[in-house]
């Protein structure tokens, strides 16, 4: 029986485990987190008050949806409790489901489990997590509206099953460009290490 070369390759074996390493430490971190801040359970006042950054992604997303909206003239009203709604209509919740912390968890473990400069690794993370986070403001908009208008949902499919399949395509596109970014940096690196 061949030896299978790619768990040979040190790089490849340090890459899996750091990513796997960061993305469960995100992501089951991010899932324990929420126990100190949300009532009940392992409930944490101050960690509630001060250290809640899902809740800021949750605000994020109502005050990034109501302005997407409101580019189509559709007025909506927020309420504290992460409720946004058409004026006079429906509304949905957001709930900690919502936030999208496992799909930003496995780009953020992706990215820090390459080969590359803390300034890239920096740039690459924030303009992933952004595009995730728009992708996840059009979904909201969209089930929004769809809530109000009685539309169904495409192919029966549900909105969060919708967020997870055009998120992971866009990971999958940021991780195809990341990748020729980085052999491009490296290439240029070699080029000028390295003239002829």
């Amino acid at each position: 029986m061949k030896d299978n070369l790619l768990f040979k390759n040190s790089d490849f074996k340090q890459f899996i485990i750091k990513f796997f390493a960061v993305f469960a430490f995100l992501y089951f971190g991010t899932y324990f987190w929420i126990g100190f801040v949300a009532p009940g359970g392992y409930y944490s006042e101050f960690a509630a008050k001060y250290l809640d950054y899902v809740s800021a992604i949750k605000t994020s997303l109502l005050i990034g949806t109501k302005t997407l909206l409101s580019f189509f003239d559709i007025q909506t009203a927020q309420f504290n409790n992460h409720v946004i709604r058409f004026v006079n209509g429906k509304g949905v919740r957001i709930a900690y489901d919502c936030v999208g912390y496992g799909v930003y968890s496995f780009w953020i473990a992706f990215v820090v489990a390459n080969k590359s400069s803390f300034t890239r690794k920096l740039v690459w993370t924030i303009i992933g997590l952004f595009l995730l986070w728009s992708v996840n403001v059009i979904r909201i908009s969209l089930f929004l509206v769809s809530v109000n208008k009685n539309w169904e949902m495409p192919l029966g499919i549900n909105h969060h099953d919708w967020f997870t399949i055009v998120a992971y395509l866009v990971i999958f596109l940021m991780i195809f460009a990341f990748d020729k970014n980085n052999n491009n940096q490296k290439r240029n690196k070699s080029v000028y290490e390295n003239p002829i």
